[in-house]
């Protein structure tokens, strides 16, 4: 999968920019704040729906400007060509276009352009809380797997309206458990699909990401995941549910008295290892920076594995804190890929050193002020 040509209106200090691209290696230089990371950001938005960058769509839209708008024409495998487009106002919200046809969910536009994306921010993958470990995992599996999104936009849905019952009913206790017992079972029957997903994609992730750590750090070191949850996740889908359900009974008392949703795959956890030690708790900041590197490599590779169109990789001002010797074993491992990759820079970085840029395939570009200068 690739993408020919963006168009930027009022994204960020982007007016109206127009850039073609090519369908292997893109090197996007400028100072920093020229609008390099905007570039890919918009990409991302065609691909996903949202930033990569900032939480919220109104703080991407240029200042004075009421409404942002970005435009992509891809190739793919399956979708030989096609368009995309996505429109945000403050009045009317954000709205997908593909082919000029809305979407109906802004969901179903996950997974039709796979994309990859390696950014400083990685780093709260190994450093930070559990949230950011699911919402890594949950966003990988989605881009693979409609079903699995779907389990997890309901699994959403029931779990806000039965924290909602818990909330507000007011009635005898045996009335409540009435009211329960429909929520508990969608809530289990979506919840165990979501655990066994889970399950089994980070089962076999976890081979790519040793092999890749082992590349990117050069250093004989074994990883690990431990996936930890509140059931037998290696069970049938079938006993997830029912143990789930037997769970929420037994913490009926503790969830009525907190009013929410005490047990679930909302509140699941991925624990990093390195040679068996938890490497959020003990581990430096070079293996830290290199493990999330190694996530997201690994990501690549399972995509290029189970995919037939390869994702978009993306990486955003990631050499900056990297030796020389770093740098060449990525941009090596880089070569293999043969999809479409977008590097920003803002540091001069050896690219000539290790990759061709007399053909047709790789491309240097530089941007100023948020316009595409010859490089």
């Amino acid at each position: 999968m690739h993408i020919d040509h963006l168009e930027l209106r009022n994204f960020r200090n982007h007016l109206d920019t127009k850039v073609d691209w090519v369908p292997g290696l893109n090197v996007i230089t400028g100072p920093n704040g020229a609008g390099k990371t905007s570039l890919i950001d918009a990409i991302h938005y065609l691909c996903m729906s949202r930033s990569f960058v900032s939480n919220s769509d109104m703080y991407v839209i240029h200042q004075d400007e009421s409404y942002f708008m970005i435009s992509g024409q891809f190739k793919g495998n399956i979708r030989k060509e096609f368009k995309v487009s996505c429109s945000y106002s403050r009045g009317e919200g954000k709205k997908i276009f593909v082919n000029d046809s809305p979407l109906d969910r802004l969901s179903d536009l996950i997974g039709m352009v796979p994309v990859v994306v390696l950014a400083p921010d990685d780093k709260k993958l190994t450093l930070e809380g559990p949230v950011e470990r699911r919402s890594f995992i949950d966003g990988f599996i989605s881009q693979i797997s409609p079903a699995y999104l779907r389990d997890l936009i309901e699994y959403r849905k029931i779990r806000k309206q039965r924290n909602t019952l818990l909330q507000e009913f007011r009635g005898p206790r045996e009335q409540l458990e009435i009211y329960l017992e429909p929520w508990d079972m969608q809530l289990a029957e979506a919840g165990a699909r979501i655990v066994s997903r889970r399950k089994e994609v980070l089962d076999k992730f976890s081979h790519y990401l040793e092999n890749d750590y082992t590349l990117i750090s050069g250093m004989d070191m074994t990883t690990r995941l431990e996936y930890q949850t509140f059931c037998n996740a290696g069970a049938e889908v079938d006993e997830i549910r029912d143990e789930y359900l037997q769970l929420l009974s037994d913490a009926r008392d503790k969830e009525i008295e907190r009013e929410q949703t005490t047990i679930g795959p909302h509140r699941d956890e991925i624990v990093f290892y390195l040679n068996d030690f938890e490497l959020r708790k003990y581990g430096s900041q070079g293996q830290h920076r290199l493990f999330a590197l190694s996530l997201k490599l690994a990501q690549l590779h399972y995509y290029s594995d189970e995919l037939d169109d390869l994702p978009i990789l993306m990486l955003d001002d990631v050499f900056g804190d990297l030796d020389i010797s770093k740098i060449e074993i990525l941009l090596n491992a880089l070569q293999e890929h043969k999809g479409q990759t977008f590097i920003t820079s803002a540091n001069p970085v050896p690219f000539k050193d290790y990759v061709d840029f007399d053909g047709t395939n790789n491309k240097f570009y530089r941007v100023d002020q948020a316009e595409i200068i010859p490089a």
